[in-house]
């Protein structure tokens, strides 16, 4: 196991097809043993077979959690073995109804003793051990249905790269990338409007020099997103939340989440109670995102964008 403690966890899928293909030799080798005529693959399909209905290939394939393609092989290579038969479901011709032959229910009635001695060999062999691999197995099977290992990679992914990046306040040099992050998601999905050149051309004086504030992510030291909190002159809202882009070649890096969390905690240091914000349901991603952050959506209110169709706020806590 030399090589395994080398990789590490890397190699979990291999050493676990390593540990499934020393089990399902030894199982072929058991079938032999009771003069049994089965391979450890149909084992499954076999099973649910011998339970005494009839059953389509749907069906089987729910209850065993296989794929359709998978237990249709199968079913093939038993119908050729004379352990199946299918034939037409008599209330739906449509349907193609499995059983077990005679031959099937002849093996299914002479398994008993096999049952009982590899039931009974599984439990020595567990008692033997730390760890109960049956309850193990079952945890991780939980647990992977909920977040599969393919989301947990992401997500440790994310958060490594996320250490590369860092939020700043705005400076003059960072105007031209304020200005081409948001023009080129507002033009890639909608038109620039009035209320847009207003803020991009002039931040300064349309944003900062009003109360309000933006926020720069770098990314290995470069501008990779942005995002302000704009000043209102409303009796519900003190800022809005705003302008927020990401750039294409570096989002799935959790760049515009922390955007959205240093705008929202740079409210809270300014004792803001609510924030505001515009958007368009079309951007999914940019909706999942503010209600990660918290928003939720309010009434529709009047606004300077005709590209808005939902209107959300956050309540700071």
């Amino acid at each position: 196991m030399n090589f395994f403690n080398k990789t590490g966890k890397m190699a979990i899928g291999s050493r676990l097809r390593m540990l499934t293909e020393m089990i399902t030799e030894d199982a072929a080798n058991i079938y032999k043993l009771y003069n049994t005529d089965m391979q450890p693959k149909w084992f499954p399909v076999f099973y649910v077979l011998s339970q005494g209905e009839a059953k389509t290939i749907t069906d089987i394939a729910k209850e065993i959690r296989h794929s359709h393609p998978s237990v249709s092989k199968i079913a093939r290579e038993m119908v050729k073995h004379g352990l199946v038969i299918e034939k037409k479901d008599n209330t739906d011709g449509r349907r193609n109804m499995v059983s077990l032959s005679a031959k099937g229910l002849t093996i299914a009635q002479n398994m008993g003793d096999q049952y009982t001695d590899v039931n009974l060999a599984i439990e020595q062999l567990m008692s033997q051990t730390r760890n109960d691999l049956w309850k193990a197995i079952e945890e991780w099977e939980f647990l992977l249905e909920q977040k599969s290992l393919l989301n947990r990679v992401r997500e440790q992914k994310k958060e490594r790269e996320s250490t590369n990046v860092k939020i700043v306040d705005y400076i003059p040099k960072y105007k031209q990338a304020f200005r081409d992050l948001n023009t080129e998601w507002i033009s890639k999905w909608f038109k620039m409007e009035e209320a847009d050149y207003k803020a991009l051309d002039n931040p300064e004086g349309y944003i900062l020099n009003k109360g309000g504030y933006i926020l720069v992510a770098l990314y290995n030291n470069q501008p990779a997103g942005v995002c302000a909190l704009i000043k209102m002159d409303d009796p519900d809202y003190e800022y809005e939340m705003a302008k927020m882009a990401v750039s294409p070649a570096v989002q799935g890096k959790n760049i515009g989440f922390l955007l959205g969390n240093a705008i929202v905690e740079k409210a809270r240091l300014l004792g803001a109670k609510k924030i505001y914000l515009e958007s368009n349901t079309i951007l999914k991603p940019a909706i999942n995102l503010y209600h990660k952050l918290g928003f939720n959506k309010v009434a529709a209110r009047t606004s300077p964008y005709e590209r808005s169709n939902i209107q959300m706020e956050l309540i700071i806590k």
